[in-house]
């Protein structure tokens, strides 16, 4: 894409990425990879903090939030190479063997490091910690992992009645318990299985629907004695374990590779293929809206790549349809519910989004923020208590909109902004690094033969 159509200026307060569109309009074409999955990066991280040996981890995302993970774990006493996308060597301490922090642990900007962690720290007996983050995280709530982990003997305070951040944490000698959970949650269901690696017996956890499951496939790899059973979407562990290093491969993450397939699903005239992306069926819940829509998508090369399923995934532009999408399928695509937005801008007819109460607690509130931005470039959108409706069809034009510090929200923008009349300024567009550092380069990428 030519530099003028794309443009980064970056000021001493924020960075703003102008999308110009030219009039007669632009496609998006090309072969590209995306980041390695977030996910898997953060447990790929903690696992071999926690493990016995070496643990090797290709494709790691270079986002911040793994970058948090990565030095909050070096102060817990494991050896953290320099990350990289190539190889990084993690020397684990063992279950149960990492050591008080000098200082206080900073999460930055992931919620899925405090929430992780959490569980990891309260099994230390004789061990204390304090868990803080940035201004964000420091909002959201905590208190769906610490109550269970209360039920389990975890003894933990922090600012409203322990449910926000600052938390302190003394370790304890944890119990099982069967834990229900209210929420379809893989933070929830990963923090109480990591807590229970080291309690004495079987810990349960019950969902109302089947989050992503990650934790389990990873954590049976490296060792632990853990079930499934599908049937009653439970999943059940038993502690105490020695996890052993592993070689871990982080396939593309679905959720970055959202944006580009929505892209090319909304762009007249493109032809994109996305390599190497991570297919778990738990987090293909995007591809199955979509394809719900009508969107044209193809897996290609399917293949198992260190126990989870990978493809290339081509996406050519197809007319939308409007549907109605909420109940199970919710927990499968929750991250990408700004982007699906975007998409059903640009379908005929009326989109629903329900049962998404969830991102009301993320890094902004998604369902407040998505419909603000959207319906100030012209879409027609209307927040509902737990999801958005959206009436396609009508035309965005380019204006300035802010991201509010979400990275999901500042390249949902971006995606928009490819089939919006005129020049679309998005203020603080540094955001998108949280998750995908070289946003904008494949923004110029994927639209260099317009």
């Amino acid at each position: 894409m030519p530099s003028s159509i794309v443009n980064v200026r970056i000021t001493e307060s924020q960075q703003q990425l102008t999308i110009d569109r030219p009039a007669q309009g632009l496609s998006v074409q090309g072969r590209i990879r995306v980041p390695g999955d977030k996910s898997i990066s953060h447990r790929a991280l903690m696992l071999g903090a926690i493990a016995k040996g070496e643990t090797t981890i290709e494709g790691l995302l270079l986002g911040e939030d793994p970058r948090s993970t990565a030095r909050c774990f070096q102060a817990l006493g494991a050896e953290i190479s320099p990350l990289n996308e190539q190889r990084v060597r993690v020397r684990g301490v063992g279950v149960g063997q990492l050591i008080e922090p000098t200082d206080i642990l900073d999460a930055g900007n992931s919620g899925t490091t405090m929430r992780l962690m959490l569980g990891i720290l309260a099994s230390h007996p004789d061990r204390f910690f304090t868990v803080t983050g940035d201004k964000s995280l420091r909002s959201r709530p905590m208190s769906r992992v610490v109550k269970p982990l209360q039920q389990m003997g975890a003894q933990i305070w922090g600012r409203n009645g322990g449910s926000l951040a600052p938390l302190a944490v003394q370790g304890q000698s944890l119990r099982p318990i069967h834990y229900h959970s209210l929420i379809a949650s893989a933070q929830v269901k990963s923090c109480i299985l990591l807590a229970a690696l080291m309690a004495e017996g079987t810990t349960t956890i019950t969902e109302p629907a089947v989050s992503r499951d990650h934790s389990e496939r990873m954590l049976k790899a490296f060792g632990a004695e853990i079930t499934t059973d599908p049937d009653t979407k439970s999943v059940m562990i038993t502690g105490p374990a020695q996890l052993q290093g592993q070689s871990v491969i982080v396939p593309g993450d679905i959720s970055s590779a959202a944006f580009w397939i929505v892209a090319a699903a909304i762009v007249p005239d493109s032809d994109l293929t996305i390599e190497n992306v991570g297919i778990n069926p738990t987090r293909t819940g995007i591809l199955e809206a979509l394809e719900m829509m009508n969107a044209d998508i193809q897996l290609e090369n399917e293949r198992i790549v260190a126990g989870e399923p990978v493809a290339d995934i081509r996406v050519r532009h197809s007319q939308l349809k409007g549907c109605s999408i909420g109940g199970d399928i919710i927990p499968r695509l929750i991250d990408e519910i700004p982007i699906l937005a975007v998409a059903a801008i640009f379908a005929e007819g009326q989109t629903v989004i329900s049962d998404a109460a969830e991102l009301r607690v993320k890094e902004s509130d998604r369902l407040a923020v998505t419909a603000t931005v959207l319906n100030q470039m012209g879409a027609k959108i209307t927040e509902l208590p737990d999801g958005l409706e959206i009436t396609g069809g009508t035309p965005l034009s380019g204006t300035d909109v802010e991201s509010y510090d979400d990275h999901r929200i500042a390249m949902s923008l971006a995606i928009a902004a490819l089939n919006a009349n005129g020049t679309t300024t998005i203020h603080h567009a540094e955001a998108a690094a949280i998750s995908y550092p070289d946003f904008t380069a494949t923004l110029r990428q994927v639209c260099e033969e317009c």
